[in-house]
């Protein structure tokens, strides 16, 4: 079956814009009032003609908020929003997934195929395709990106999407511009999993995985020159704290309907803004070119200053991302040693005292109070907002006061001493530490929320904000907290199947117990033998039925106690084209390659 056929951007379906090099407007202004700009590289052989609203202009720049400064320019190892919304956009995929059509569409491979028996993905890669340095981007480099994903030692979240029937996928190369897949049995997913993996350049980072330096590599501190990149941007410009400006890559294959090279735009700029209203104010004074962080009580006050602010409010709907806390059941190297004390670990490793916490949380107060009504009760990684794999009929343990004191009173908790707050029969105080990340209003009103819910029911919850990347810290590597109150964006297709890595036991997101060696429970024996089974199939109907056992499993056992998601809405200015924001991450720069300052701006 030829894939790209079946999805409708076939290479004939795509245009190719050059039968040679060098053709094409060369030098030619992009259209009237544009900035006059000069390829300087002729097209490559196989150019990708994509498909929009009206042609562009070059030239302008666009200006991104994001909360936190990048982890790594690393696109390899990157696993939360502030790296990856930078990071993919500097690294390119085999394929890619058009959120307006929501199908799978090609990128550096032109077309692809799977055999009858569902077991070999032949991927055709566009010839003439480079990294930003000039070099060729081929076949070797795409086996060498998957040599990063299989190294045991980097272990990049990804490998857990790459493990059909439990064993790696065996990978090849016949030739430059042609990568052969083998896998052990039938996989949904596995064109989505293979371009989860991003190309890193061989010519550069192989002596540094060699080495074993790769996870050092193309960290903050590389200078702009020294980062090469495959996708269609390349780092010009890093300050830390402050902003990342990107530029677009000289020898980026995709090209418009007159096969003009995109980007359009001269600059992507990320600039730093750590607080919500601070970010609010700066779109409004036009220092932001659009607004993804939003908070809902803004939403009338920019709805009603749209035309006076010259921008768009897009309201989207209900919100993919989730919102939730865990607590920390992370064993050390021993297995037997917890990282908080013991004595907090029998609490939170004891399944009654987690439902009891969940019950203790009135979530129809959050969606009055600091949703302001502008949010949903929310108990899956798959929201309301996945038309597809969402399910009203799903375990829950809602706000049930009264429930949880019988659960607690259950576990031998009581108030010996008359302050309000249980005790165990050690005489501890039921307390434990609470993170979340400080730049996000609703999650530290959230936090005060759970804090005075659960005093009520006679537990003491410490609020603790911290930075983002200090609470990623936390949670990946000295794991050195009690519980956090995060959430996770959708996957690209937002289909079960893209979480594997939070929900197999030894995924690299499986918040509450990372990596486990073997499965530390049961029920978490049982996931993963159904998230196997979801990916091996093709049958809706039995992905369904195991996908809502895993729900009813993760929510019997609240690792995960689910907080209310929002109806989101974004604000992008109207001096820009060809945007189209999407319920589907990335919302907004999804398509940022087409999108152009217009002229009159």
């Amino acid at each position: 079956m030829n894939v790209a056929g079946k999805i409708g951007w076939s290479a004939l379906a795509l245009g190719v814009a050059c039968a040679c090099t060098g053709c094409g407007e060369r030098g030619a202004g992009a259209g009237t009032g544009g900035m006059a700009y000069r390829d300087a590289h002729p097209l490559p052989a196989d150019t990708m003609t994509v498909e929009m609203e009206r042609p562009g202009v070059y030239g302008g720049r666009f200006v991104f908020g994001e909360t936190s400064g990048p982890k790594t320019f690393n696109g390899m190892i990157a696993n939360e929003t502030s790296t990856t919304d930078v990071t993919d956009r500097l690294f390119v995929s085999l394929t890619d997934f058009d959120n307006d059509r929501q199908i799978e569409v090609p990128l550096l491979a032109k077309a692809w195929e799977m055999s009858p028996d569902g077991l070999t993905w032949t991927y055709h890669l566009r010839r003439g395709a480079a990294f930003s340095d000039g070099h060729p981007l081929t076949a070797e480099d795409v086996l060498f990106s998957f040599d990063l994903v299989y190294d045991p030692e980097i272990h990049p979240s990804v490998v857990e999407l790459l493990k059909p029937g439990g064993k790696p996928v065996q990978y090849s190369a016949p030739d430059s511009y042609t990568v052969v897949f083998r896998i052990a049995k039938p996989y949904a997913l596995m064109n989505a999993a293979a371009s989860s993996v991003r190309i890193m350049p061989k010519h550069r980072l192989y002596a540094a995985w060699k080495a074993k330096r790769f996870e050092s590599a193309y960290g903050t501190n590389t200078p702009p020159e020294s980062l090469v990149t495959s996708g269609p941007w390349m780092l010009k410009q890093y300050v830390e704290n402050e902003k990342v400006v990107l530029t677009r890559n000289p020898y980026w294959f995709q090209v418009d309907a007159r096969g003009h090279r995109l980007p359009y735009l001269e600059e992507l700029v990320f600039l730093t803004v750590p607080e919500q209203n601070t970010a609010a104010l700066k779109f409004q004074a036009g220092e932001l070119d659009a607004l993804d962080n939003t908070k809902p009580d803004d939403f009338t006050m920019f709805k009603q200053g749209e035309a006076r602010g010259h921008y768009r409010v897009y309201d989207l709907g209900p919100a993919l991302n989730s919102n939730f806390f865990w607590f920390n059941l992370n064993l050390k190297k021993d297995r037997k040693t917890p990282y908080v004390e013991r004595w907090k670990y029998a609490l939170f490793n004891n399944p009654e005292f987690r439902r009891a916490v969940s019950e203790a949380v009135d979530r129809d107060a959050m969606i009055r109070g600091p949703f302001y009504g502008r949010a949903f009760k929310n108990w899956a990684t798959t929201t309301q907002g996945n038309k597809v794999w969402h399910d009203e009929n799903v375990t829950r343990h809602d706000y049930d006061p009264e429930s949880a004191r019988r659960r607690l009173a259950g576990l031998g908790l009581k108030d010996t001493n008359g302050d309000g707050y249980l005790e165990d029969a050690a005489g501890h105080t039921v307390s434990f530490t609470m993170m979340t990340n400080a730049d996000n209003n609703i999650r530290t009103a959230l936090l005060n929320m759970i804090a005075e819910d659960l005093k009520k029911v006679g537990i003491r919850a410490i609020q603790t904000p911290v930075d983002f990347n200090t609470a990623i810290t936390r949670i990946r590597d000295d794991k050195s907290y009690e519980s956090m109150l995060l959430g996770l964006q959708s996957g690209v297709p937002p289909d079960p199947s893209m979480g594997q890595n939070v929900y197999r036991s030894s995924g690299k997101t499986h918040y509450w117990y990372l990596e486990q060696p073997t499965p530390a429970t049961p029920q978490e024996a049982r996931i993963d033998e159904l998230m196997e089974r979801i990916g091996s199939t093709n049958d809706v109907a039995a992905r369904k039925r195991w996908w809502l056992e895993v729900k009813n499993i993760v929510n019997d056992q609240c690792w995960f106690i689910w907080l209310p998601s929002l109806k989101h809405y974004n604000m992008v200015s109207d001096k820009f084209g060809n945007v189209h924001p999407s319920i589907i991450p990335h919302r907004i720069l999804w398509n940022i390659e087409r999108v152009y300052r217009k002229p009159a701006a």
